[in-house]
């Protein structure tokens, strides 16, 4: 299995019209990702509304977004489905269509024991054949969560389990799981879900899957950089905007998202029913949220970046607000 190193990975939204996916603004989009830091893309996350895809228009999605990629940076395919099977297909297409790796998350609507998790992702995993990263949300989905020895029994079946992308903000399980995993298999890696990168960096993670970077991209990566080099004293104020951030978009999930991303310049367009287009009290206070941010004011406006490039190695970042 080559190897492959999560690092810095946006998690784009999905541009709607009402003809369906606007490929065009999705390109635009895309090239917003890459040109203010992303070292990969994730395609389609549930930032992207995969829920709400159809399977051809996932398909469809991971494919442009390769072909528009290249090789620029990697193209993360995002497989996680209500049944092993479907998830499985999704996988092998991801494969086929020349992406790096892949995610999936425990099965949607439902609530298997550990035993039937070790099977749903084993087949993913084979089915895929590439880098596999799981996904632990048990906020999202409906408590079923990864536990330690489910990770240890992965390592121990499936050669391309690569590693755990947390969400779970349980900070003593993601050490426990971390040291546990590592003395299993030395290059297993620990992925953080939110931008919390300070206390996930310090534990171990070493790479991020952002959605904050659809609205401030520059502090996602000048965070992810002082992070990296383990400079957290200089990193504490970007954490605390994006703690901010994260706090704000919280409240409203993807339409807030959206939201956000049109009131920096960089509309996507609606979100898909049933999640409901921010209006009235709560589009002005998502507005009145953003702009009491102070690294707000250092974000790009539209969608071409013509700022510094942010999309260097880790070192070379701006230090200045």
């Amino acid at each position: 299995m080559t190897s492959f190193k999560f690092g810095l990975v946006h998690a784009p939204l999905t541009p709607f019209s009402s003809a369906g996916i606007d490929f065009d603004l999705y390109g635009n989009l895309i090239d917003f990702h890459l040109s203010t830091g992303a070292e990969g893309l994730a395609v389609p996350t549930h930032t992207g509304e995969s829920v709400s895809l159809t399977d051809e228009e996932r398909r469809s999605l991971l494919e442009f977004a390769i072909k528009h990629v290249g090789a620029k940076a990697p193209v993360i395919a995002h497989v996680s489905e209500s049944g092993t099977g479907m998830a499985a297909a999704l996988a092998t297409h991801a494969r086929q269509s020349g992406a790096a790796a892949i995610i999936a998350s425990v099965p949607y609507y439902w609530t298997p024991p550990q035993s039937m998790l070790l099977e749903h992702f084993a087949a993913i995993g084979s089915a895929g054949d590439l880098p596999f990263f799981v996904s632990n949300a048990p906020g999202e989905m409906g408590g079923s969560k990864i536990t330690t020895e489910l990770v240890l029994k992965l390592l121990d079946r499936l050669p391309q389990f690569s590693g755990l992308i947390d969400a779970s903000h349980d900070w003593q399980f993601m050490i426990e799981v971390v040291s546990s995993a590592r003395r299993a298999r030395p290059d297993f890696q620990l992925v953080s879900a939110t931008e919390y990168m300070i206390s996930a960096g310090a534990i171990g993670a070493t790479g991020v899957l952002s959605s904050l970077s659809n609205v401030a991209p520059r502090l996602v990566r000048e965070l992810y950089d002082f992070c990296g080099e383990e400079r957290f004293a200089e990193a504490r104020s970007r954490q605390e905007d994006l703690a901010r951030l994260y706090r704000l978009i919280q409240q409203t999930g993807v339409s807030g998202l959206k939201s956000a991303s049109g009131l920096m310049g960089r509309d996507c367009g609606p979100p898909r029913p049933p999640l409901p287009t921010l209006a009235g009290a709560d589009a002005r206070a998502l507005a009145d949220g953003l702009a009491a941010i102070p690294g707000m004011r250092a974000e790009p406006l539209n969608w071409r970046y013509t700022g510094p490039n942010l999309g260097r190695t880790r070192g070379e970042h701006a230090s200045a607000r």
